[in-house]
């Protein structure tokens, strides 16, 4: 299985990964959200690359001119709600991908101990295509996971993408461990060294859903 780290080459990405982690950039909603989705634009571009390409002739007002462009077009699903910022930016360069959505949210017994739960999903068939599944913060690995395993009653896709921007390294294993190895790749901005004891990414950079739309009750 394919792991990239992007952060780890010098590029403007870590400009943008540094000001979601800030603690008084973060009080900028707007800003937060915008930055996610900038980081989503980024990701694309990373991903685009390997895909597969064909040469496409176009009229110009002077000649013919060939260029090589995507052969297909990915599906792009999101796990609600913190996903939604980081799928406008997939979207963004993505402009003709089909899109799916799987809401996943975390269902406290207590203080400390909490099950995950699915509770929509919508999306086109996805036999023998490119999945990228989108979510800003990859902490166990579980709710990737589930839906993951909602999105196979659609149908087999034929290679996934794991994008996410902060991942723990624990949630990274658990990927490889739950997800089809010949054809996974996960696509981190970064790989965080551990969860703490309310399974929050350390250093990470908080509740996500929270810093882009505000505290859930």
């Amino acid at each position: 299985m394919k792991i990239v780290e992007l952060n780890q080459s010098n590029t403007i990405l870590n400009r943008y990964l540094a000001e979601i982690r800030d603690i008084h950039i973060q009080k900028d909603s707007l800003r937060f959200r915008r930055n996610i989705e900038r980081i989503g634009e980024i990701m694309a571009y990373e991903i685009s690359r390997d895909l597969p390409y064909h040469p496409l002739e176009v009229q110009t007002p002077l000649a013919l001119a060939t260029e090589n462009v995507p052969a297909i077009q990915p599906v792009v699903a999101t796990i609600l709600r913190a996903g939604l910022p980081l799928h406008q930016g997939f979207i963004n360069y993505f402009d003709q991908a089909e899109n799916a959505f799987v809401s996943a949210f975390r269902k406290y017994i207590d203080e400390d101990h909490f099950d995950i739960h699915i509770e929509y999903i919508a999306s086109p068939r996805l036999d023998g295509k490119t999945l990228i599944i989108t979510d800003p913060m990859l902490a166990t690995g579980g709710s990737m996971e589930l839906a993951y395993k909602a999105l196979l009653t659609k149908g087999e896709p034929a290679h996934i993408h794991v994008a996410s921007i902060i991942a723990s390294r624990q949630a990274v294993e658990h990927v490889k461990k739950t997800f089809p190895a010949d054809k996974t790749t996960i696509w981190c901005a970064a790989v965080d060294p551990e969860l703490n004891a309310h399974s929050y990414i350390v250093p990470g950079l908080g509740d996500a859903g929270d810093l882009c739309y505000g505290e859930k009750e």
